[in-house]
């Protein structure tokens, strides 16, 4: 009852502090440990508080008594008492508080107390909330009493509060419930019980306060979400020239607000005020580039945001081409067809020309035509070339055969002839004069064993015909086929004097009108006709070869003996 206001004070923030640490151990041991609240957790609007109370109240009311002294008495602690409080917050961190406190069971006192004011709070991500309020308001006191020398009936008057506090909130309900750790508060009340003796006296009561209870959480505060701005660019790859769209997208926007747009970027021509834009590419190399997007329609930090778009520039890809020919295998002199493919990835224009190792070729389009007139046989390789209007240029070759010419058809060859005229008694005889051709015609023959001889048996018009014999003398006999004997005798002597195959000569008569024999060489594969017309064969057995006999010997005036073969 008496204490002192230093040890009040003391035991009332000894009290707090308890209570505070008691509710925090308490929560502790029966919640299992879980991860600091998010930082999404709502905000309150509203905030109704219900605990438990402890009040110390310090002051001293001096009463007159009737004998005319005067008696002191001292407020003693409530210890049990309540606290209500409702507090309704215009923002996340500023509103108004109405309080009400009960602490009537004191040892010879009792309080009651109404008031309100301003409350700020910080609420923080981890879920505590400490706060601060100002109250001002009325005090019902009753007491102190101390019978029978003087009773204090309860009369009103004024109240300041200052003081504050920490709430923790709860997993519960969405964290819709928090625990006050503590509250701890400072009290000034002004108590006027009149000039009466026993009932009388003034009192300037300074208190302290400590409450811990729940808090009841209600409605949402929540800030306006900052704007978000994202952009994206499609195509994100491109080639010179290419359009590319730049898209932004903007979020949490103020629908009771207009928004303005811009873009811009380093070495790039964006040009919009809308939330698309368009990049010209026409003029960009190739390379890597980023176009940023503004969103504003404030000032304030979260009613602005930026974005970014990047995208790419590609170098053009050279063309490819290709080529064939038809036909792929040509004689020499005939022409073929040169056909190109070529293939621009980003189909651009493209030019064809051509090239080729021998011979001549034209055309520009993708077809061409090679001549080969004046090429050598063998291999003609050819070269399409194409480029695009970007200069970039690609190659491909193609081969043409030229067909070797086929080697020349095998001619009769012409050899010698002999002569039939020295002997006019026998003039179909082969004389020793024809030695020499016939030895010749001998070794053509040996040199060439697949090749065959022709004899070709001429005579002159008379010989064939003779005129007829004058009158008087003996019939003359049945003309001989002079040229067909000449021929026979002719192979006669080769087969016998030189040992040629007698299959290997043929017999022939000619036109030329001579007195001889021509002899030829006919190769495997000559036709011997073509290069030879005009000659007939001989029926070789209807004309018989005539033995070859030497002229009888003939005695001269000089003794000299000659003979004549």
């Amino acid at each position: 009852m008496q204490s002192r206001p230093l040890s009040s004070v003391s035991r009332i923030l000894l009290l707090g502090c308890a209570v505070g640490l008691g509710a925090s151990s308490l929560f502790g041991q029966n919640t299992p440990p879980a991860p600091a609240a998010p930082a999404e957790q709502p905000v309150s609007r509203i905030d109704v508080f219900t605990g438990y109370s402890y009040f110390a109240p310090h002051g001293t009311v001096n009463t007159l008594l009737p004998d005319g002294t005067t008696f002191s008495a001292r407020y003693g602690s409530v210890n049990y008492g309540a606290l209500a409080s409702v507090a309704y917050y215009f923002n996340k961190y500023f509103g108004g508080q109405v309080e009400f406190g009960a602490h009537p069971s004191g040892n010879n006192d009792g309080f009651y107390t109404i008031a309100g004011g301003p409350i700020v709070r910080y609420p923080t991500s981890e879920g505590i909330t400490p706060f601060v309020h100002a109250l001002a308001g009325a005090a019902h006191v009753g007491g102190p009493n101390e019978q029978p020398f003087v009773v204090h009936a309860y009369t009103w008057g004024p109240a300041l509060t200052v003081g504050g506090g920490v709430d923790y909130n709860l997993p519960f309900f969405n964290h819709r419930v928090a625990l006050r750790l503590f509250q701890a508060d400072y009290e000034y009340i002004h108590a006027n019980f009149g000039p009466e003796p026993t009932f009388g006296g003034r009192a300037n009561i300074n208190a302290a306060r400590v409450s811990t209870g729940i808090v009841w959480k209600f409605g949402n505060i929540i800030p306006p979400p900052p704007v978000e701005y994202t952009c994206s660019a499609s195509p994100a790859t491109v080639y010179p020239g290419d359009p590319i769209t730049i898209t932004g997208t903007a979020t949490n926007l103020n629908p009771k607000k207009t928004a303005t747009y811009s873009w811009s970027g380093q070495g790039v021509t964006v040009k919009s005020d809308t939330a698309t834009a368009n990049v010209d590419t026409g003029s960009l190399q190739p390379g890597s580039y980023t176009v940023t997007g503004h969103v504003s329609e404030g000032q304030k930090p979260g009613q602005f945001a930026d974005c970014t778009a990047n995208f790419t520039v590609k170098q053009f890809e050279p063309p490819t081409v290709s080529c064939s020919v038809n036909p792929s295998s040509v004689n020499p002199g005939d022409s073929a067809t040169i056909t190109a493919t070529g293939v621009s990835p980003q189909n651009r224009p493209l030019t064809y020309s051509y090239t080729a190792s021998a011979g001549s070729i034209s055309g520009t389009g993708n077809t061409a035509t090679l001549s080969t007139a004046g090429a050598p046989a063998g291999t003609v390789t050819v070269t399409a070339n194409v480029s695009d209007d970007k200069g970039q240029t690609a190659s491909g070759t193609c081969s043409v055969t030229i067909n070797a010419p086929p080697p020349p058809a095998p001619k009769t060859q012409t050899l010698c002839s002999i002569t039939f005229s020295r002997d006019k008694k026998r003039p179909t005889r082969v004389d020793n004069e024809a030695k020499a051709c016939l030895d010749d015609v001998a070794l053509n023959a040996q040199r060439s064993a697949d090749a065959s001889v022709v004899v070709v048996g001429n005579a002159t018009p008379e010989e064939q015909n003779p005129p007829a014999p004058k009158k008087g003398r003996k019939k003359a006999a049945p003309p001989v086929n002079i040229a067909a004997q000449r021929a026979v005798n002719t192979k006669d002597y080769l087969v016998k004097e030189k040992g040629i195959d007698a299959s290997r000569i043929q017999v022939r008569t000619g036109t030329a009108g001579a007195q001889e024999a021509d002899n030829y060489l006919v190769p495997a594969g000559a036709n011997f006709d073509t290069d030879v017309p005009g000659t007939t064969a001989v029926d070789e057995s209807a004309v018989q070869p005539q033995v070859r006999k030497p002229l009888p010997e003939r005695h001269h005036s000089h003794a000299k003996k000659s003979a004549s073969q």
